[in-house]
């Protein structure tokens, strides 16, 4: 194979032996995920810059807690720019929607500081 990536994170990470007493060893995955807990817990998934530190957190962590906060962005993204119009409600609750994906998606990868 030839060619040239950009990517600078390795494809895939070890798994992650759940209950075993040892450490995660996906450290951004882990802050990410615990800055999302704190946004969950404080209300603040809408307060500006909350979910871009969960997005800048999240950059090197696992590819499945990665792609959760990106979707959170795209969802608060959308939220921002309806922010007075119609579309709002929904969208503010896509906002919600991905933080609970998210959550799932900490829960799931065994960075289980979201609860």
């Amino acid at each position: 194979m030839s060619g040239c990536s950009d990517r600078t994170t390795p494809a895939a990470a070890p798994s992650q032996t759940v209950g075993d007493g040892a450490a995660p060893e996906d450290t951004p995955g882990l802050n990410a995920c615990a800055a999302l807990k704190a946004a969950v817990a404080d209300a603040t998934l809408m307060t500006p810059g909350v979910v871009d530190a969960i997005v800048q957190a999240s950059a090197t962590a696992d590819a499945p807690v990665t792609d959760a906060a990106w979707r959170l962005a795209v969802a608060y993204a959308a939220a921002t720019a309806a922010t007075g119009t119609d579309d709002e409600p929904d969208t503010v609750a896509a906002v919600s929607a991905a933080g609970a994906d998210m959550t799932r998606v900490c829960n799931d990868s065994g960075l289980d500081t979201v609860g």
